[in-house]
């Protein structure tokens, strides 16, 4: 008797090219476990379209066969958010072919660019045509378009031009019904009811799979000051914000770690080095920037560094003396997720608490964990600017990660969650939901929020075709007809 896949696939042959249809082991093997390797999925079947109306075709003959479909961009997802469930149900529906940069209008400042296209690819374009798009991250030699914009990614210049949301001005999508949603205008106003761009924004996949978007880009940066700074605590951190935006307007980013973080850096990335001389408990790499070659944006960090010292707010900083240096300090930031990985399993933690709130919770519950579970080391790092703290459990010296995974880590995560919501915050902050903390937004989510993602799904895939099994599920699921 042949699976519901073979028969999806064999629906599709002369619908296809060969291309789009992959049932190679070996080739599917790439796409079936996550970047931090916690999950592995299975499924016989994967799907690489490579035009809107492929994926139609797709969607079409799945809904029939009653065959799930799970989108995969660059797979980077922190959260389980694109890997398949072990049943092996699903087929995976990569993106990555549809990769073209389909139009940029450098004047009007907005680019369409399909699901696929790398995030540092945009860039290159962006830049060739003097113009940028204002949102990096560490995986954005991976990461991609659609999977950006399906988790709402926030990054390091959120500060400034906000998250995904801010920067997406239309979305294309096929929908569960396998109708073609065009939302690629970029009408200033448009009051024709719901903002269904808004909705597929940060659905991880579970409303439409998106397919392109119409991206807001911005002047190219003429010039740029980026400093490293050494402090004693998150509380003279947020008065150093606040004196930088008391300044300019055209503070970036501004990034806190303490002295454990740059440590794990330095230990496990090679070629990297302490941008001061002396130790300090906190350091903050700031970056200001200036849209045209008559602006000056090492002034006001001069000036506010200076200032600074004077007052005893902070103990030590740098401003990088070349593009290079620059890029050595914004190395240490990007590759802390790697270096800590390399120390070792840990339960890890994106989240959001106020901003003024934040210097105080990650002392106090860096302080809580380590009573609560002896023998491991908690810290956060993050975009103080946006309240976003990445915040990490690390398991003590020796222990099993097969045992720290399956049975600390939900317990420790539990703890951690407890004092984000009591600290008036989000379990998610960018990473999105997926399978890893639906549970526990299922726990912590106010009723009414959750009766509304449930609303929302039951309107737009009631089937529960679309990516099942993250952020939210239906229950009982309805058969599909």
């Amino acid at each position: 008797m042949t699976t519901p896949a073979a028969r999806l696939a064999a629906r599709l042959a002369p619908l296809l090219p060969p291309r789009a249809i992959v049932t190679d082991p070996d080739v599917i093997a790439q796409s079936l476990t996550d970047w931090r390797r916690r999950y592995r999925g299975a499924s016989s079947l994967l799907f690489a379209p490579a035009s809107v109306a492929e994926v139609r075709a797709i969607v079409d003959a799945a809904r029939a066969e009653g065959v799930p479909l799970v989108p995969q961009g660059g797979n980077s997802s922190m959260v389980g958010g694109a890997t398949p469930s072990a049943d092996g149900r699903a087929a995976i529906l990569s993106l990555r072919r549809m990769n073209r940069l389909r139009h940029l209008d450098a004047e009007a400042g907005l680019a369409i660019v399909e699901a696929g296209m790398i995030l540092s690819d945009l860039h290159a374009a962006a830049l060739a045509a003097g113009r940028r798009f204002p949102l990096s991250l560490g995986a954005k030699g991976v990461a991609t378009i659609g999977g950006l914009v399906s988790t709402n990614a926030g990054g390091t210049q959120v500060l400034r031009f906000g998250t995904m949301r801010a920067l997406v001005a239309g979305v294309e999508a096929v929908l569960p019904d396998g109708s073609h949603y065009d939302g690629l205008s970029a009408l200033k106003k448009d009051n024709r009811g719901y903002d269904i761009d808004q909705l597929l924004i940060g659905a991880e996949g579970t409303l439409g799979i998106v397919t392109a978007a119409t991206l807001r880009l911005v002047p190219a940066v003429a010039a740029r000051c980026v400093a490293w700074v050494g402090l004693a605590s998150p509380d003279a951190a947020l008065a150093l914000l606040r004196r930088f935006q008391r300044a300019t307007p055209a503070l970036e980013s501004f990034e806190l770690l303490p002295a454990e973080s740059l440590a794990a850096v330095l230990a496990h990335i090679p070629a990297t080095r302490a941008p001061l001389a002396g130790t300090y408990p906190w350091h903050v790499l700031l970056e200001v920037t200036a849209d045209t070659p008559a602006d000056d944006p090492a002034g006001p960090v001069e000036r506010v560094l200076a200032m600074a010292l004077e007052d005893d707010l902070i103990d030590d900083a740098t401003i990088a003396a070349s593009e290079a240096q620059a890029e050595a300090f914004w190395r240490i930031r990007e590759s802390i997720s790697d270096a800590e990985r390399a120390t070792g399993p840990a339960a890890q933690h994106d989240i959001s608490v106020p901003v003024e709130a934040m210097p105080r919770f990650m002392v106090e519950a860096a302080a809580a964990c380590d009573a609560r579970f002896p023998g491991t080391c908690a810290s956060g790092f993050g975009h103080l600017g946006d309240g976003n703290v990445h915040f990490h459990v690390r398991a003590a010296p020796g222990t099993d990660p097969a045992h720290w995974y399956a049975e600390q880590v939900p317990v420790v995560s539990a703890f951690v969650h407890d004092l984000v919501v009591a600290a008036g915050g989000s379990i998610s902050a960018e990473h999105g939901i997926g399978q890893m903390k639906r549970a526990e937004l299922e726990r912590l989510g106010p009723p009414g929020r959750l009766a509304a993602l449930r609303a929302v799904k039951r309107a737009f895939d009631p089937h529960e075709l679309f990516n099942p099994g993250k952020l939210v599920t239906l229950a009982p699921a309805a058969p599909i007809q």
